[in-house]
């Protein structure tokens, strides 16, 4: 098995390719994707990769496991460090996530990982300088130009030039718009590699957040959530009351594996406590029941996460997540059922009232859980279908929140399948990004409910989806299943909606680049290629559709062939305006797919 090689910094590669000659840089990608399989680690720590006889790749990571500096990356051949090999050996190394220095204004809670996000500080927005407006501008460019290549065209070059101008806009103080940038590479990387984890549709959101944020501030504006926080700082919160609701495994792209426990205090506000290191698959299954780093708390995540803690000076982040300061103190609470204060509440809105706050305000859905009774129809396909336990509501589809094989989620859900008819309670995080989708953490049986699960005392009425292995006792009886419930699964305001070939066309040009969307305009008539959305009365996402179709074609050029307007930006201001009014449009369908919808009230158009 061939040795993995340490995560390197963007600025490190961004500058490696820069220094190379134009002839260089045309072998890039073949030579980058030649050179992960030589990677050998040696007994100082460091990894080396071989180019034949002559060429030596020598990686040295620092104390944190990455390769953050220049010197740390060197070559044995003649033209190192300008050399072909070092910046092959350095763009197939895994991307590092970038660690900024921490703000004059606020120090962060120590230990904690430095981590780009928005923020949500008080006071009026501030101004931004001419070097963040510069940066920003850079941004929108270096994206506009990766979009009009695709990932077909989009190697090691367009990479380099994206990271390039993350690093200057970490530099001029938006963290934000670098993250974004950061999640496009690596988007490209995935989908050239054709890993089975990479969904096209992914990527496309995150060259649509990165356009929008680098466009917005290029222009001037200074919404304090487009420029960002370089880290979560914490601040004090004083005596806190906290009960578990879950724990959820957490595995990143980038190696990280661990656990968050899912918190809840009497007034409603949800907190979190996370232990998320390197170490992947083994360490997300070995947190799950690993000490809780919390002013000397003598609990396990999988006793917080069925109990609670009241906690002295606590330290609180933006988001929620308790810090583990020299100063905080921690004593151990009785756990709580899931129908006692303060969980009781999650369960007794419709679902559909959560969803449509949360697409409302989507800043915060993706650590937002919900909670609903819901009673199993049964598998179709990849989901498992239940429908909301109240009067006409809707048929809901369960995915895994995580669909790792070596992780239960999958394997509880096919259980809770075979027994249709069952009452479930289920807490997870609505998928806002599919029709009437939730991602359940944990489930547990609904009270006075006779068929319903039948989990042991010490579990304190549910299971963690993600580290609980749910087994036949855990099920009542099938005999005392009641009657047959239908199996359809019902309409799709999603799926059944013609706004597909407005999704189709933005994927493409992701997928082949500008070329691809202007060749795709050019095999059907505008008129006759976006006739269903008009039909359908969704005529402004057919006329912005016909508008990139034509941008995508535009290439004027002058007697001599050259091109007269080369600037991508045109074509990336079209693609953004058709991308912004589809996730528009699409977050109408799915708060829709959230209640009793009928056919009638989905536009089918074909």
């Amino acid at each position: 098995m061939s040795t993995e090689l340490p995560p390197v910094a963007p600025e490190v590669l961004a500058e490696a390719v820069e220094n190379l000659t134009a002839r260089l840089r045309k072998k890039l990608d073949a030579a980058t994707e030649a050179c992960a399989a030589g990677a050998a680690s040696e007994a100082d720590g460091s990894v080396t990769v071989r180019f034949g006889e002559d060429a030596l790749v020598t990686l040295r990571p620092g104390p944190s496991g990455t390769v953050t500096e220049a010197g740390q990356a060197t070559c044995s051949c003649l033209l190192a460090p300008r050399c072909l090999h070092r910046a092959a050996a350095l763009g197939a190394a895994p991307l590092a996530d970038a660690a900024p220095p921490p703000p004059p204004a606020a120090q962060p809670e120590p230990g904690a990982p430095a981590e780009s996000g928005p923020a949500e500080p008080p006071g009026p927005a501030p101004v931004l300088t001419e070097a963040q407006r510069g940066a920003a501008a850079a941004l929108w460019h270096a994206a506009a130009e990766a979009l009009a290549a695709g990932v077909t065209a989009g190697g090691a070059v367009v990479q380099a030039e994206l990271l390039r101008a993350a690093h200057t806009a970490r530099l001029a103080g938006l963290p934000r718009a670098e993250a974004a940038a950061l999640r496009v590479v690596r988007g490209l990387r995935a989908a050239r590699e054709r890993r089975a984890t990479q969904r096209l549709g992914a990527l496309t959101g995150a060259f649509r957040e990165l356009l929008r944020t680098a466009g917005v501030l290029a222009s001037g504006a200074a919404d304090p959530a487009l420029t960002g926080t370089a880290r979560r700082a914490y601040a004090p919160g004083g005596s806190l009351q906290v009960h578990g609701l879950c724990r959820e495994p957490v595995l990143s792209a980038t190696g990280y594996g661990g656990v968050v426990t899912h918190l809840l205090a009497p007034d409603g506000a949800r907190y979190s406590v996370s232990d998320v290191r390197p170490g992947g698959l083994a360490r997300a299954r070995g947190a799950g029941s690993a000490s809780v780093a919390l002013g000397g708390a003598v609990l396990d995540h999988a006793g917080l996460a069925r109990g609670g803690l009241r906690i002295v000076g606590a330290t609180v982040s933006a988001e929620g997540r308790l810090g583990a300061g020299r100063d905080v103190r921690a004593t151990p609470l009785r756990g709580t059922l899931w129908t006692e204060q303060p969980a009781a509440p999650l369960f007794a809105r419709p679902a559909a009232e959560a969803v449509a706050e949360l697409l409302a305000d989507p800043e915060g859905a993706e650590s937002a859980l919900l909670g609903c009774d819901v009673t199993v129809v049964g598998a179709a396909g990849e989901h498992l279908l239940v429908r909301e336990a109240r009067p006409d509501g809707p048929l809901l589809r369960l995915l895994p929140a995580h669909p790792h094989p070596e992780l239960p989620h999958t394997a509880n859900l096919r259980r809770i399948a075979g027994y249709p008819g069952l009452r479930l309670r289920v807490l997870g995080r609505p998928d806002l990004d599919r029709a009437a989708t939730l991602r359940p953490l944990a489930v547990g049986p609904v009270p006075g409910a006779p068929y319903t699960l039948r989990l042991p005392e010490e579990w304190l009425g549910r299971a963690d989806l993600g580290y609980d292995r749910l087994q036949g006792v855990h099920f009542p009886p099938r005999a005392d299943a009641p009657g047959p419930l239908p199996a359809a699964e019902g309409p799709d305001p999603l799926a059944d909606s013609p706004l597909w070939r407005v999704r189709r066309l933005l994927e493409s040009g992701v997928a082949g680049g500008r070329r691809a969307v202007a060749e795709a305009a050019r095999g059907t008539a505008p008129p006759a290629a976006f006739a269903p959305l008009h039909r359908a009365g969704l005529t402004g996402a057919a006329e912005l559709s016909a508008a990139l179709a034509a941008e995508a074609d535009r290439r004027p050029r002058n007697a001599f062939g050259r091109l007269t307007d080369p600037s991508p930006d045109g074509y990336a201001w079209a693609w953004l305006a058709a991308a912004t009014h589809l996730a528009a449009a699409e977050r109408s369908l799915v708060a829709a797919s959230w209640t009793a919808v009928t056919d009638e009230a989905v536009p089918t158009a074909r």
